[in-house]
């Protein structure tokens, strides 16, 4: 089975007020997570990743640095290189007014889905996205990633006529997800649509029955293990992983969150050790979806072990921090 460790690079300023006056100070704790504990944003991921001999999908969102400049998008992407990962494209167009002069016309209003716009502005901001990708020494991007995972229709036709034929957007349980493609795709399974190969964030079914991503902070290291086994054994060809640069940190803080922490080093370890059954892969090269791939598979399953787990983890931390 082709596991996919993807990662969401993006920087936040706590508000669109006063941007310039707040952005170094995002940028560090977005990029580095500087603390006594150690610098636990990129650095700590790519740490650990190396530290078992495995390669990350880094969808970066390069939108920023239309406003700050290529260098902070530069340093993004020579921390990620330096590891030999996989660079490919995330968009957050809620930088789209932020930018001057103006990508377009409508620029000049705060939309922050890519649903919300036209098939020519998705273009446009995809095309500007591979450009500052580009420049920064990110390369051609191959695959892609709408930020929030807020694809639509129109997002699709727009990744063909940009040379875009990989995405990994859709998110069965992320309303913001396909609001238009949801009776036309399944988002369980590979696909094609719009010349675009799909490999959708991969959803398992919790202890409770529950709908749940396969992502690291949202999901006990027990439940990730079940619903990799269960995949496994169903014959599921792709498994989609979820995790951002700040995960592994507490909320608003650079401070470590060793839960997130030990969780994606337990996650880590075990995909090394079982590597005869999860092949390690990215999206360096197009994936071709095949017969097998779009086959229904039975949803991947957690216990109700694993689902308590995360509970009492969740209660450990609001009482811990």
């Amino acid at each position: 089975m082709n596991v996919y460790l993807t990662f969401d690079v993006e920087i936040w300023c706590n508000g669109w007020k006063d941007l310039d006056g707040r952005f170094p100070a995002s940028f560090e704790r977005y990029v580095y997570g500087r603390s006594p504990s150690g610098n636990f944003a990129l650095p700590k991921t790519l740490e650990i990743l190396s530290k078992h001999n495995l390669h990350g999908v880094f969808f970066v969102e390069p939108l920023f640095a239309a406003r700050f400049g290529i260098s902070r998008l530069q340093e993004i992407v020579e921390l990620i290189k330096a590891g030999g990962h996989d660079i490919q494209l995330h968009l957050h167009p809620e930088w789209a007014d932020e930018i001057r002069p103006l990508i377009f016309e409508g620029a000049c209003v705060k939309r922050q889905h890519l649903w919300f716009y036209s098939l020519e502005e998705q273009c446009a901001l995809i095309q500007l996205g591979q450009k500052l990708l580009n420049e920064a020494g990110g390369g051609q991007a191959l695959a892609f990633r709408a930020g929030s995972f807020a694809a639509n229709h129109d997002t699709y036709r727009a990744l063909n006529q940009c040379g875009i034929y990989l995405d990994s957007s859709l998110n069965l349980v992320h309303a913001d997800s396909g609001v238009d493609l949801r009776n036309s795709l399944d988002f369980s399974r590979p696909q094609r649509f719009e010349g675009v190969s799909i490999l959708p964030m991969t959803i398992f079914k919790d202890g409770t029955g529950r709908l749940r991503p396969a992502q690291v902070g949202a999901c006990s290291f027990a439940e990730l293990r079940d619903a990799l086994k269960s995949a496994y054994a169903a014959g599921v060809e792709h498994f989609v992983l979820l995790s951002h640069n700040f995960e592994m940190m507490k909320q608003g803080q650079s401070d470590p969150d060793m839960v997130v922490v030990r969780r994606f080093e337990k996650l880590c370890k075990y995909l090394a050790a079982n590597s005869d059954q999860y092949q390690n892969s990215t999206f360096t090269t197009p994936i071709k979806i095949t017969t097998s791939d779009t086959k229904q598979h039975t949803m991947p399953t957690a216990s109700l072990f694993a689902t308590t787990l995360r509970h009492g983890e969740q209660a450990w931390r609001r009482v811990f921090g």
